[in-house]
């Protein structure tokens, strides 16, 4: 065994064909897997934590050396040992229909899952979005059932919040969480330069009486998006017109409701860019109703570039809502908070998808 700067270095090793422990034999441990990669038992325990301070070498090393020996942790031991659980929640504070109905939770639940799985950690899906809810998962997790909490869709004025501050769980939001910026990691879209580039683009494509189905007021994503669609009309010298704004919840029957609405307030208006692709969605059959043709007499812009977006009629223009990125970077960096690091938020840049409903 060699070293490097301080870190232990495995020999070149020949790769071998993966073995499994025959009948009746003793279950490989990690002293075995030591033995076999060549390296000291405190380094296959380092890399077995997640520990730094192993070198790439030494890493792959033990990784192969589990597979020759068939070696599997002891998940219970190693909780006594570390005191932790292995175990993250997916806490999602919107109700439960909304998992299945809204693509953007499944996709980010999906590259969550992927992302806890190649780091060997469990998946626990919570849902929080009534009192009682409320109540049971603080005192889940309180109890140190979890490592930690990615927490989707939080809502401003959420006394869930104050109470899983209070119980010192590690967390990282998807999105920031209004109030809690320095209190809560968080991986969030540029939501506001995103929605700026939508409205530019109209502005761009000869629009001017652009009008706004934005998300909740009290979630980050939804001040955000309003905030990059005044930006945008600010900056062109376009008044910023109350009647043009309505407000939605992403679903959407909202998305319905705000279009008759802004249809009767503003029926003059020759665009519309919704805070999400699901209440764009929305909007297609009412101007249809309402005799608009799309993009002739209006254009609209959604947001997400979820799987919805290309299969209506026509293709939405949106902004595509990075969440296969977001969703690796909140369980990166809600281990680097487990592991005592300082809370931090990451920004992902967003990019406009031109399609038929509003195209170049």
């Amino acid at each position: 065994m060699t070293t490097q700067r301080g870190r232990e270095v495995a020999p070149t090793m020949i790769p071998a064909v993966p073995t499994s422990p025959a009948p009746g034999r003793k279950r490989p441990t990690i002293r075995d897997v030591a033995r076999e990669a060549g390296v000291s038992y405190a380094t296959v325990s380092r890399v077995l934590n997640g520990r730094e301070w192993v070198s790439p070498e030494a890493v792959r090393a033990v990784r192969e050396a589990i597979t020759r020996t068939g070696y599997t942790a002891n998940q219970h031991a190693r909780s006594l040992a570390t005191g932790r659980s292995g175990s993250i929640a997916f806490l999602l504070t919107e109700p439960q229909h909304l998992l299945f109905e809204d693509p953007n939770f499944s996709v980010l639940l999906r590259g969550v899952a992927q992302a806890l799985s190649d780091r060997e950690l469990t998946l626990i899906l919570m849902i929080a979005s009534t009192p009682e809810e409320r109540n049971r998962t603080v005192a889940y997790l309180a109890g140190g059932h979890v490592d930690g909490v990615l927490l989707v869709s939080p809502h401003s004025g959420d006394p869930l919040l104050s109470h899983l501050v209070s119980a010192e769980v590690p967390i990282v939001a998807c999105g920031r969480v209004l109030g809690y910026e320095q209190q809560i990691s968080s991986v969030a879209a540029d939501d506001r330069a995103g929605a700026r580039s939508a409205v530019e683009h109209l502005i761009a494509a000869g629009c001017r009486r652009i009008a706004t189905i934005t998300g909740p007021q009290d979630t980050a994503g939804g001040v955000d998006r309003l905030h990059g669609y005044t930006d945008a009309l600010t900056a062109h010298g376009l008044p910023v017109e109350p009647a043009r704004i309505v407000h939605g919840d992403w679903g959407r029957p909202s998305g319905a409701a705000g279009m008759r609405v802004l249809l009767e307030r503003a029926p003059d208006l020759d665009a519309v860019f919704a805070a999400s692709d699901a209440m764009a969605a929305a909007t297609l059959p009412v101007l249809r109703e309402a005799g608009r043709e799309v993009p002739g007499d209006v254009r609209v812009v959604g947001f997400d570039d979820s799987g919805l977006a290309a299969t209506l009629d026509p293709p939405l223009s949106t902004v595509r809502h990075p969440l296969d990125r977001i969703s690796e970077e909140m369980v990166r960096l809600l281990t680097d908070v487990i592991a005592g690091r300082t809370p931090l938020s990451i920004t992902v840049p967003t990019s406009l998808v031109l399609r038929d409903s509003s195209p170049a």
